[in-house]
């Protein structure tokens, strides 16, 4: 018979090598998010967020525009995780301060602080400016008549932001095609994705300044870019005259529905009405164009496809547990 000390060790070992298996990536699995998240915690949250949201939009249209613009800026850097609200300080560069960031309308960010401090009121300490962030953006697509799309909660808000992270990561319109496909992909989305969620360029505006390359002096011969509509680039010019002695010079994405969230964009820039580099881009390379005439001619699939895009954008990157914050305040961490 056994002793005592090598029966218990034998006893162990059987144990482990029965046992199953976990591996580090089933412990290390982030709880998944809910659209109840709130229920019981924050109740009001839902409507807190719409009563703000709604009232921001109708006081100051461009809202929603920069609330979309804020939030992709925000999940294509570090996650969906509100890095991008808080400020820089003397002792760090935060990530609203990189440079593509500094055009970032204030709009966005006023109506998550808003929210935040309602919310803050109500239920202190409960809800996370990144989940505030995803469910205005919702919020305010809706109201410009765009399609409706589930936002899940639970995100927590980032540890750190730095200016730094940014560059790299985010789109520029003057990038070429190959360029821009390979950043989509880096975070897991497809060239049909891709063109689905640059669809939100059917609100908002563009700064004269970020076109400016192929308006004036195109080359020796033209004076803008041939893919522009003649007569359109003509009156671009001189509504953007002025744009190096005034950098807010801007000019509506989509120059014929601007208040309303449709597919008319995709229209504009198959007919010469786009603004950007990478408008012109987008109706001309085979691997996007054949997207941009379906959606130009089916709102529907737009609609569909920015749907499935905007859910699959509003998880990338979250932050869950001990890996991220519920802020006190949006634009500081909370040992500032």
């Amino acid at each position: 018979m056994a002793s005592p000390p090598l029966l218990l060790l034998a006893l162990l070992s059987a144990f482990f090598f029965f046992s199953p298996t976990v591996h580090s990536s089933q412990r290390r699995q982030p709880p998944l998010l809910t659209t109840t998240y709130y229920t019981k915690s924050c109740p009001r949250f839902e409507q807190i967020v719409q009563d703000v949201t709604t009232n921001k939009q109708i006081s100051s249209p461009t809202t929603a525009a920069a609330a979309l613009r804020l939030f992709f800026h925000d999940c294509f850097v570090s996650g969906c995780d509100a890095s991008v609200l808080i400020s820089s300080t003397h002792f760090s560069k935060a990530e609203r301060d990189a440079d593509i960031n500094l055009s970032l309308p204030g709009d966005g960010f006023d109506v998550v602080v808003r929210a935040k401090t309602d919310l803050e009121l109500t239920c202190p300490g409960v809800v996370s400016c990144a989940d505030i962030l995803a469910v205005a953006t919702r919020n305010l697509v809706v109201m410009m008549g765009g399609p409706y799309y589930t936002v899940k909660l639970g995100r927590k808000d980032a540890l750190i932001s730095r200016a730094s992270d940014v560059e790299g990561n985010l789109p520029r319109p003057t990038m070429p095609m190959d360029q821009m496909i390979r950043i989509f992909n880096s975070k897991g989305f497809s060239v049909q994705e891709m063109v689905a969620l640059t669809g939100a360029h059917t609100i908002g505006f563009s700064h004269c300044k970020e076109f400016s390359s192929i308006l004036y002096n195109y080359s020796r011969t033209l004076q803008s870019d041939p893919a522009y509509y003649p007569e359109f680039a003509k009156s671009l010019r001189s509504a953007c005259a002025d744009y190096t002695k005034n950098p807010t010079l801007s000019v509506f994405n989509d120059i014929m529905t601007p208040n309303k969230f449709d597919n008319m964009y995709y229209n504009n820039i198959r007919k010469g009405l786009g603004l950007l580099s990478s408008d012109h881009t987008l109706s001309s390379d085979q691997r996007t164009r054949g997207f941009v005439e379906l959606y130009s001619t089916n709102q529907d699939a737009f609609f569909q496809a920015f749907v499935r895009a905007m859910e699959k954008l509003s998880v990338y990157g979250i932050k869950t547990g001990k890996n991220g914050d519920i802020r006190r305040r949006c634009d500081s961490f909370n040992n500032n």
